[in-house]
């Protein structure tokens, strides 16, 4: 039988549909699982995307023909019925149900099974097929308390504060920047700094009814002697940067799935790594293949020989599939 979900040129294709899920080349109908540009772009003549995630792409892709579904409601493209459901990867973010020719698929997109303020949390959706995403899929990836990780944020820009620093901490524009800023509220009052790149995503947020800590813009403190024990949010591009120099002897700090592995905070030339990731871990990314009970998995986006094996000597089903999907920013 012909798969429901195939890898065209395009990226992700549904023949029954006609439609591609998150495709990096120019299609007619496009299924969007949330806004990081990897998944989200423009050039395509109609997107398909969750209610809660519209304003994202409004943002990202400006005007477009958008046609917006509410989690769990079925809609039919072609011969086929579609559904999103939450992905808890960042606001909007949705998983992508599709039943067609008497089998049941869902493309993942992004996802994790941590909690997270901001966003709506992961729905398990029982298929026959699951394509699921595998960034971290490696044993090592596994994820702390996000509230222990926040607290040691704060203690971090306590320490610089005593060192006459600030503390910049890099962190993806959107999902992560504004999930860091909801969960400093429990931990500190202070307001946080933001470079005016994130500031644009985490006024999307507030519109949406997000509960964020205060912010103010970085530019609006023109001294550098200004900005000791403030906690500034900048996304990872700025490093190195000619913006950074208003911050003098500033400490720099990573919030990411990749602190993890110590070597790649030395990569980075980081002075501090913040395990915080809005990706599913190796834990949740093996209980969510199980919870869906599918037959048959497709492993994409990461390192998936790991992950393809483990479920192997499972007992299911597992294969690659090679996509471009990237980084989140």
């Amino acid at each position: 039988m012909e798969d429901i979900v195939q890898l065209r040129p395009e990226g992700l294709y549904c023949p029954a549909g006609d439609f591609h899920i998150d495709p990096w080349g120019p299609v007619a109908r496009a299924v969007i699982t949330h806004g990081h540009g990897d998944h989200a772009r423009a050039g395509m003549g109609q997107y398909h995307t969750s209610r809660s995630g519209l304003p994202i792409l409004q943002w990202r892709l400006r005007e477009q023909q958008f046609h917006c579904h509410d989690y769990g409601e079925v809609f039919q493209l072609g011969d086929a019925r579609v559904s999103l459901h939450s992905a808890g990867h960042v606001l909007g973010s949705a998983q992508v149900r599709i039943e067609a020719r008497g089998g049941t698929w869902v493309v993942s997109g992004d996802y994790k099974r941590q909690a997270d303020p901001t966003c709506e949390p992961f729905e398990v959706v029982p298929c026959d097929t699951f394509i699921t995403e595998s960034t971290f899929g490696l044993p090592i990836y596994r994820w702390p308390d996000t509230a222990e990780v926040v607290r040691d944020i704060v203690r971090w820009r306590d320490h610089c504060a005593a060192r006459g620093q600030a503390a910049i901490l890099y962190c993806y524009a959107l999902g992560k920047a504004q999930r860091v800023l909801a969960e400093l509220m429990a931990h500190t009052d202070k307001p946080v700094l933001l470079h005016g790149a994130i500031a644009a995503g985490v006024e999307i947020y507030r519109r949406a009814g997000i509960s964020m800590i205060r912010t103010r813009l970085a530019g609006e403190t023109p001294a550098a002697a200004d900005f000791a024990g403030e906690l500034v949010l900048a996304p990872p591009s700025a490093a190195g940067s000619a913006w950074l120099r208003r911050f003098g002897g500033a400490q720099q700090g990573f919030a990411s799935g990749w602190m993890r592995v110590r070597g790649n905070r030395r990569r980075r030339n980081m002075d501090r790594g913040f395990v915080i990731s809005d990706h599913a871990d190796w834990p949740g990314l093996m209980r969510t293949i199980r919870d869906t009970g599918a037959r048959r998995v497709i492993v994409t986006h990461g390192d998936t020989r790991a992950l393809v094996r483990a479920l192997n000597e499972d007992g299911i089903a597992a294969e690659a599939l090679a996509t471009q999907f990237g980084e989140d920013d």
